[in-house]
């Protein structure tokens, strides 16, 4: 029997029961989206204590097995990424992890190994756990130049916890590099559902298609969009009653259908459709009970499965190598709380690409990061933690010699596969802290696993 201890978990769970106040209904799952909150895994299997003798202690089989990481800030020599190029592979997806939602290092890391990816792996698209149409929104930017770098973070990454100095660094880098290689453009994309907002800009995007192409189906699409367009607020839209949700739902279904029945062929015709599912996707996921506490688990499996599908949809129709950032949780293959995600977005990836899909994970010793004191709502501050305490996978895990380095999991010696197969406590951190280390197999998540000592806050976007 899995107990729910975190201050989270208990809180979401009371406000799922909660029916008194109509405009706080489904906030569990609605601020999950919004806001990629994760929690953290549960037991699986007890470990054994730590001890000095060979064939327990672990450490040196791990460093048999560990590569240093010389730096993660972007823009040095990347000779130390050589060999986590040769692990990686042919894989077309990457999923980068991160082990909270706020450090600077876990962030930087990401530009630091797209840009090495992108150079020696021939890797052209960044997807990050954001909304498709905010992606799509950087992305424009990136093609064409227009407008203004911090302007278009501030809007598309507004009170996200990737409103931050380091992905905005990102998105330069990537903007000068379309400027120098015309010709090899790289990409960003959002993979999640569109929240906080769907503005109308978005939604013309498939109107204007039907417009130019299909003109007598424009008055059925406008009408079937009505009430639906736009979503200005996520949480707003929730207070709608739950009949009228489905309703609407069910009409963002029938506008994809109206658009797919074309047959269109071609580029503009396969973007129009899929911003159509996108929008039917968020509708549906709105659509969902959320009064009902055994929706929970239904909606984060939708959730994991709309990300996944819409990466591979990405890959598959643009031939794109992609590097996929998100939280730990949603990268991996293994589900860290099973009651509440049925299934991650790297076990659906695993399903649908196999051995073309590979996930790195993170963990870290001590330092600071950016989190939250309250499950909905609050702002983005600091909290610190001290190093990791005896009987942790990050306590053994720094012992290694190197002060940060990765490892190949599925190439280990034997016994650092054992080690890594069996459950520990890690600490994982999302959109609210204090939390406990939950218990979690390393292997059972990750292919590749990177290991910092210590970390901090990120930097918040400057105006």
């Amino acid at each position: 029997m899995i107990i729910l201890k975190s201050p989270y978990a208990r809180e979401v769970k009371n406000m799922v029961r909660r029916r008194k106040h109509t405009g706080r209904r489904g906030l569990l799952v609605t601020a999950a989206a919004a806001m990629g909150a994760i929690l953290v895994p549960v037991a699986v299997q007890a470990a054994p204590a730590d001890t000095a003798d060979g064939k327990q202690n672990p450490v040196h089989a791990l460093e048999q097995a560990t590569h240093p990481l010389r730096s993660t800030e972007p823009g040095r020599n990347t000779a130390d990424l050589r060999v986590l190029g040769g692990m990686i592979g042919d894989a077309k997806v990457v999923g980068l992890g991160e082990a909270t939602h706020g450090s600077h290092e876990f962030f930087a890391m990401k530009e630091r190994a797209f840009r090495y990816l992108v150079e020696e792996k021939g890797f052209t698209t960044f997807a990050l756990e954001m909304s498709w149409s905010a992606g799509v929104q950087i992305d424009d930017y990136l093609q064409t130049g227009k407008g203004d770098a911090r302007k278009i973070a501030k809007e598309t990454l507004a009170g996200s916890p990737w409103e931050r100095e380091e992905f905005l660094s990102l998105i330069e880098w990537m903007r000068h590099y379309n400027s120098r290689h015309p010709g090899r453009t790289v990409h960003f994309m959002g993979d999640d559902l569109n929240a906080p907002s769907m503005n109308n800009a978005f939604f013309g995007r498939v109107i204007d298609y039907v417009q130019q192409n299909y003109p007598e189906a424009l008055p059925q699409l406008n009408e079937l969009y009505t009430g639906l367009r736009p979503i200005d607020d996520f949480f707003d839209y929730l207070r709608k009653p739950l009949a009228e949700r489905q309703q609407l739902a069910t009409k963002a279904q029938q506008a994809l259908e109206l658009v797919s029945g074309r047959k269109g062929s071609g580029e503009a015709f396969e973007w129009a459709e899929q911003n159509a599912r996108s929008v039917a996707q968020t509708a549906k996921y709105l659509a969902i009970n959320h009064d009902d506490p055994d929706s929970v688990p239904a909606s984060q499996r939708f959730r994991d499965e709309v990300m996944a599908q819409n990466v591979v949809w990405w890959q598959q129709h643009t031939g794109q190598k992609i590097l996929l950032s998100a939280h730990n949780g949603h990268v991996g293959y293994a589900s860290s709380m099973p009651e509440m995600y049925p299934k991650t977005q790297g076990s659906f990836l695993r399903d649908t690409m196999g051995k073309n899909y590979l996930p790195i994970g993170f963990t870290f010793n001590q330092g600071s990061f950016l989190s939250k004191d309250t499950a909905i709502g609050g702002d983005w501050k600091k909290f610190t933690v001290d190093a990791a305490k005896a009987g942790t996978n990050e306590h053994t895990l720094d012992q290694v010699r190197y002060r940060n380095f990765y490892l190949d999991v599925r190439n280990a010696p034997a016994p650092a596969r054992d080690w890594l197969n069996t459950a520990r406590p890690t600490l994982t951190v999302g959109t609210q802290f204090p939390t406990e280390p939950r218990d979690f197999a390393l292997a059972k998540g990750f292919d590749v696993l990177i290991h910092l000592h210590e970390v901090r806050e990120a930097d918040k976007l400057k105006p």
